[in-house]
């Protein structure tokens, strides 16, 4: 962060990415909206490590940040996901939230539950967008519910349909994009991005090479789904809910 701020580049709020993204995403399927050196700056789940170690850092650099929170996780521990670490990492409280969005950073929604929605019939579709929307909408305003990034990237013609009616403007997926606002692009930025143009926004070698590393392993996500879905049936029922 700090090489991309001495190299002049900026952030962009959400509505100044998706002001850019009308006037050339028809053209370019990529992630800079307008301008070089501007940016939209993502996270994803919203883990309360951003609290300590990374909003401090774009706050005294002038940098801002979306983050997409899991709204039903948000001030618990990751149960959703799979155990990576000996102790379940925390997300972001809604005091926290709040309090860095007075501060100019945004929040906008990852699903209700991070479940991959391509696998989802369409009544759990919509209670994962619907309802992830409703509850930002309700604590932090309109603006918090227009936009959404998909879970392990994964959409189709399906997905942006229910994106589209549950009111989103702008949702975010993996490397590749097909130009419609709610199927936007986005590139990692992995710890070898030393310098002052993050690897996959590059336009040379590295760049592809870059952005062919972001597509594997996006795709490699599918093992954490899997292994949701197994955790998910093999779990016993509600006590009110067993047939006897």
């Amino acid at each position: 962060m700090n090489a991309l701020a001495r190299a002049g580049w900026r952030t962009l709020s959400l509505a100044e990415f998706a002001r850019g993204w009308d006037e050339v995403g028809a053209q370019h399927a990529a992630p800079l909206p307008s301008l070089p050196r501007e940016f939209l700056l993502t996270f994803d789940d919203g883990y309360a490590s951003l609290d300590e170690h990374a909003y401090p850092i774009l706050a005294d650099l002038g940098f801002t940040a979306t983050t997409f929170v899991i709204t039903d996780y948000v001030g618990k521990i990751n149960t959703w996901d799979v155990r990576y670490t000996w102790d379940r990492l925390a997300h972001l409280s809604w005091r926290d939230v709040e309090h860095w969005r007075a501060r100019g950073f945004e929040f906008a929604s990852h699903g209700a539950t991070h479940r991959r929605l391509t696998w989802l019939d369409d009544s759990a579709v919509e209670a994962e967008l619907h309802g992830s929307r409703a509850v930002l909408t309700a604590r932090l305003g309109p603006e918090a519910g227009q936009a959404v990034a998909y879970p392990f990237g994964a959409l189709d013609d399906r997905i942006v349909r229910h994106a589209r009616q549950a009111g989103y403007a702008l949702g975010f997926g993996g490397v590749k994009a097909d130009g419609d606002p709610l199927h936007l692009p986005r590139v990692p930025v992995y710890c070898w991005d030393l310098g002052d143009t993050p690897f996959g926004l590059r336009d040379d070698l590295l760049g592809a090479a870059g952005r062919t590393v972001a597509h594997v392993a996006n795709r490699c996500a599918v093992g954490t789904s899997i292994l949701q879905s197994v955790r998910r049936k093999s779990a016993p029922l509600p006590e009110s809910a067993v047939d006897v």
